[in-house]
């Protein structure tokens, strides 16, 4: 127990020095194009947040109405508003796992949905007669 304290220690004091430090290295290699694509990292993850946050319900219902798990869509969503929470935090590092985040495939969007039933396709029988004798019966199948 003691050793995962440490481990969580490290890791919360260790990212934001690491981003620090990588900032500075950034900053002296391109100058103040940093500061801007910081300034349109903060911006981008805010849309992202206000657009997931406003389109999860409307998922949700499409994903259950088509029968599939809304596990699927949350996970989706949550990783979409945790790239948004990266790209708000300033730093490098932040905004490259929330470029990788964002660029993971979308299970929702993969996977093969069960569609609405077609109207217009009938399943049944279909029995020709000639001169009053059956001749073939055939079974239609969508």
């Amino acid at each position: 127990m003691r050793s995962v304290a440490l481990i969580f220690l490290l890791v919360t004091l260790g990212f934001p020095a690491l981003e620090i430090y990588t900032m500075f290295v950034v900053a002296d290699f391109i100058g103040w194009w940093l500061l801007a694509g910081l300034c349109l990292g903060v911006l981008w993850g805010w849309v992202l947040i206000k657009k997931e946050s406003v389109s999860i319900f409307s998922k949700l219902a499409v994903i259950m109405q088509n029968g599939q798990s809304p596990f699927a869509a949350l996970w989706d969503s949550g990783r979409t508003m945790l790239a948004g929470i990266l790209l708000i935090f300033p730093g490098v590092l932040s905004d490259v796992l929330a470029i990788i985040l964002l660029l993971l495939p979308n299970k929702t969007e993969t996977r093969n949905a069960r569609g609405m039933p077609n109207d217009e396709i009938v399943e049944g029988e279909a029995v020709e007669v000639v001169e009053g004798e059956v001749v073939e019966i055939r079974r239609i199948q969508k």
